[in-house]
């Protein structure tokens, strides 16, 4: 059995079921791995604010990985050990271009998130991750094609309906690793959860990959193994087979 030391788990649609929830079943699964000496660490594309909550819920006291990697968090949930920062020009650049295209918009930044705006000083803020989201495939291709035509930015995530851009080599697995070399642990020792394309490449890095019973085909083909959905307890569940059963 792979020696893990760490589970780091994506939020919306792995951790949270449908409702933004984590279930109680699942939560006393987290708590028992926890309560074990195993570091949780939550890896999301969400900003801080929009994941402390849970990071209360489950009384966890271990670093935090937000915004796809953008930003990563001690312990305290106070101090930013790393911060990585889209080019202002670049992020008006590819506001107005999906503004243009009818794309719902939210950029976040280290302060605030903007939704279908930016501000007029836009240079004064420091921007940690841009979002567009439409129904049309020929428009997310669009802007799809738009962030690769701009230096020093990527997509990070996209979904059926949601495009995701983070400065260029900005990721989970790479935030994982700053993680893992300051605790003394390797990747190897990591089980990563997740169902989203953001996923994947913290998902292949991990010493145990595990794609959600309802992620994205590519995430599926990158895990070693495949658990339940995220409304069936597909985290507590995957925790049970590797973490807990392997009696630590």
């Amino acid at each position: 059995m792979t020696d893990i030391r760490m589970i780091a788990l994506d939020m919306d649609g792995t951790l949270l079921d449908d409702k933004k929830e984590i279930t109680s079943w699942t939560k006393k699964q987290i708590m028992k791995a926890h309560q074990a000496g195993v570091i949780i660490v939550l890896c999301t594309g969400r900003p801080f604010h929009h994941c402390y909550t849970y990071v209360q819920n489950l009384q966890l006291n271990s670093h935090l990985i937000t915004c796809n990697g953008g930003q990563i968090f001690e312990s305290d949930y106070t101090t930013v050990i790393a911060e990585y920062l889209l080019k202002a020009e670049a992020l008006a650049d590819l506001y107005r271009y999906a503004h243009d295209l009818k794309m719902d918009t939210w950029t976040i930044s280290s302060k605030e998130p903007f939704y279908n705006d930016i501000p007029n000083n836009y240079n004064d803020y420091r921007w940690l991750k841009f979002s567009c989201s439409h129904k049309d495939e020929k428009i997310l291709n669009k802007i799809e094609a738009k962030v690769h035509s701009i230096d020093g930015i990527e997509v990070s995530n996209r979904t059926a309906v949601t495009v995701e851009v983070n400065p260029a080599g900005v990721n989970k697995a790479a935030a994982l690793e700053l993680v893992c070399e300051k605790l003394g642990i390797t990747m190897k020792n990591v089980m990563a959860v997740g169902d989203s394309l953001n996923d994947v490449r913290m998902i292949q890095s991990a010493g145990i990959g595990v794609a959600m019973g309802n992620g994205q085909p590519a995430v599926k083909q990158a895990a070693d193994d495949i658990t339940d959905t995220n409304q069936h307890d597909g985290v507590g569940k995957a925790i049970k087979k590797y973490i807990l059963s392997a009696e630590i």
